[in-house]
């Protein structure tokens, strides 16, 4: 394996602009989400689809755009195991761990096997029923990060942050009113929130709508979700290997763990020893929150959206599906555990 090598002058003078116009869209995306509420993750990927001519072939911000969508994502995502912590898995106890642990592995293999109804590929399966199952729009682009490249890669991890901020938005709304129809005490309407909404401020605005105590269970749950981020992308590559030597691949192998995941495992360690003070951690957080809306906004800016509208009803069907299935399945639980 060759080492790392990192850019030299001539390389960063041909990243800098695509890298700026990304930032400039995510500044851009987050001012809009502070005046008018609107999920920072949603416009960004908006506003980069109205700039997908920057992305094409020949201009000056192309090399830096591409620069972006892949390396500044990886940065994002392994900063987010500076919030993951064993003391914060600890205080909510074994029953609602493993219910949410299960939530997320069977709402994935619900996601292969609706998928192979609809007609879609493992590949689709995958990158949707992780951002569904773990953390909506950054589970996406961790996945989609390992999984093998095709012509439709980019237009199908562009359709599921989208559907899956838009589904989580319309939960926001409609999961506090759904909590308290079914009279869930306010620690249960908090695993409920946090186990079925999709994106981490979604969560936190729906769990402190109801009460203080339900917000932060709502983001203590959501959190563990997150956790499991890093085994679920460790799986898909030991799978996306094995899949690789059954079919006679001579290519390069992916990496058994991504450079991206065993730093977002570094920091939860170092989280969890108490190695990062807290406000490195706070630090950390906030500057992958960035790294992911700039990267997000970069995906968008490469994405056209001629070809968006190629995805079809039934990828619709399947990610409203397996929303779904999720939201049932705690429910579920929520009353046996009861």
């Amino acid at each position: 394996m060759r080492p790392t090598r990192l850019p030299g002058p001539d390389e960063i003078r041909a990243i800098f602009p695509g890298l700026a116009v990304s930032v400039l869209v995510a500044v851009a995306a987050q001012f809009l989400s502070d005046h008018y509420g609107a999920p920072a993750m949603l416009l960004a990927l908006l506003l980069g689809l109205a700039l997908n001519f920057l992305a094409e072939d020949g201009t000056r911000t192309a090399h830096g755009i591409d620069f972006t969508a892949r390396n500044v994502l990886r940065l994002g995502v392994a900063l987010l195991g500076a919030r993951i912590s064993v003391e914060m898995l600890a205080d909510l106890g074994a029953p609602a761990i493993a219910l949410v642990i299960a939530g997320v592995v069977l709402t994935i293999f619900f996601a292969l096997a609706i998928a192979r109804f609809a007609g879609r590929g493992w590949r689709f399966a995958l990158l949707t029923g992780g951002s569904v199952a773990i953390c909506g729009a950054s589970a996406a682009m961790a996945i989609a990060a390992v999984l093998p490249r095709h012509e439709k890669s980019e237009r199908d991890l562009v359709f599921t942050v989208l559907s899956v901020t838009v589904l989580s938005t319309v939960a926001m709304v409609l999961y506090p009113m759904i909590s308290n129809a079914f009279g869930f005490t306010a620690r249960d309407s908090g695993v409920f929130l946090g186990g079925t909404i999709h994106d981490v401020a979604q969560v936190v605005g729906a769990g402190f709508s109801i009460g203080p105590e339900t917000g932060e269970t709502a983001t203590l749950v959501k959190l563990i979700r997150v956790s499991m981020l890093a085994p679920v992308v460790l799986c898909i590559s030991l799978v996306i290997r094995r899949m690789d030597l059954a079919d006679g691949g001579t290519g390069a192998r992916p990496p058994l763990l991504p450079g991206f995941v065993i730093g977002f495992l570094v920091f939860a360690v170092m989280n969890s020893a108490g190695l990062l003070p807290q406000t490195l951690a706070d630090l950390a957080g906030g500057l992958s929150r960035w790294a992911l809306l700039i990267a997000i906004a970069a995906v968008g800016i490469k994405t056209s959206l001629a070809r968006m509208v190629e995805v079809g009803a039934a990828a619709i069907a399947v990610m409203v599906a397996e929303t779904l299935f999720l939201g049932l399945f705690v429910v579920t639980g929520l009353h046996l555990l009861g």
